[in-house]
């Protein structure tokens, strides 16, 4: 029996290393990934602290090496260099986490890494590309780059200096859209360089109503990529008065959520792609979903593509030391925003 070393939920906020968790036996349609580097997520420290998994390996984005592929698998080969989303402390399968040494990988959510591309690089990409698809694609149903749109219109991205918001104004711009975005003055030049057309500054008081005088009361759609109450009122206070769609990267405040019952309020979860039902308990659980895994199979192309071309770009990264074992400072340090303008990666070999 082979073992690996692995970051493994302990208790309530807290992760433990262990070194001999079973390599686990490839199902036909998954794959066994040789990990290179893993990049940290809010999320990492999020579902620790509010749906911890006792024994289930951490870490939702991961690149590295195929060295095993099931009888299902027709996209990759051993050998292939990937990166990929994991699903991180998942409490249905204890063996899906990025944070170890091996990782069970799915086909429709790993994508070849372009020969050019440092692991480093790649391991920053699988979860703000899963959370774009499904928040722009799926729940808000918007043109997809391959089918980009006619006639183009606005969509705000609230927190667009985040690692998810730099990655949905560039899918929004390859997507035939007009991306603006909210952000601190000091972000302002490098969310533009992703592709918003327009920045406001977030400390505004009157955010809300200049993005709204400015789009002309025609916003329809905003992706708020903070998920605060604040920001949530912000964007409510953008969309024109005639309604719209808000999704959210975590369960949206209910005290401002009916404040416009004329503005769809929803949220994502990029897990959701997997198909599978995601049974977090509380308020982060999520149903099954065949569409977003169809979904998911379809946009794996166009991913590929994308980075391929240098269309779509990681963003800012630190790269620290120690592997594993100094993983659980680094998530510690993003929950404590600590860690700010750029993605945390640390490479596993």
């Amino acid at each position: 029996m082979k073992l690996r070393k692995a970051l493994v939920g302990s208790s309530v906020g807290k992760y433990a290393l262990v070194d001999n968790a079973e390599v686990p036996a490839v199902k036909p349609s998954m794959m066994l990934c040789r990990v290179a580097a893993v990049a940290v997520n809010p999320a990492d420290a999020k579902m620790i602290d509010y749906s911890p998994s006792h024994g289930s390996i951490g870490g939702c984005d991961f690149a590295g090496e195929v060295v095993e592929i099931g009888t299902n698998i027709t996209r990759f080969k051993t050998g292939d260099r990937v990166f990929g989303l994991a699903f991180g402390l998942n409490p249905d399968d204890k063996n899906t986490g990025a944070f170890s040494e091996y990782t069970l990988a799915t086909e429709d959510l790993t994508y070849h890494m372009p020969a050019w591309m440092t692991f480093e690089e790649a391991s920053t990409f699988p979860t703000a590309v899963g959370t774009g698809c499904c928040s722009l694609y799926s729940i808000m149903g918007l043109p997809m780059p391959d089918d980009p749109a006619k006639a183009p219109f606005y969509v705000l991205v609230s927190g667009g200096a985040t690692a998810s918001g730099l990655m949905a104004i560039q899918l929004l711009k390859l997507s035939g859209l007009k991306p603006i975005a909210t952000c601190s003055p000091g972000s302002m030049e490098k969310v533009k360089s992703a592709g918003a057309i327009k920045t406001f500054d977030y400390h505004s008081p009157s955010c809300g109503m200049e993005i709204r005088n400015y789009t002309k009361n025609s916003l329809e759609y905003a992706l708020d990529c903070i998920t605060t109450p604040e920001t949530m009122s912000m964007c409510y206070e953008a969309i024109r008065t005639s309604g719209g769609r808000y999704t959210a990267l975590d369960p949206p405040s209910i005290r401002v959520k009916y404040t416009r019952r004329d503005v769809y309020a929803d949220w994502v979860l990029a897990f959701t792609l997997f198909g599978d039902p995601v049974k977090f308990p509380g308020l982060f659980g999520r149903p099954a979903t065949s569409l977003d895994r169809q979904l998911a199979r379809k946009f794996a192309p166009t991913v590929e593509r994308l980075v391929e071309e240098g269309l779509l770009k990681p963003p800012e990264l630190t790269v620290r030391g120690g592997g594993l074992e100094a993983l659980e400072v680094g998530i510690d340090d993003v929950r404590k925003g600590l860690v700010r303008g750029s993605k945390l990666v640390y490479p596993l070999a």
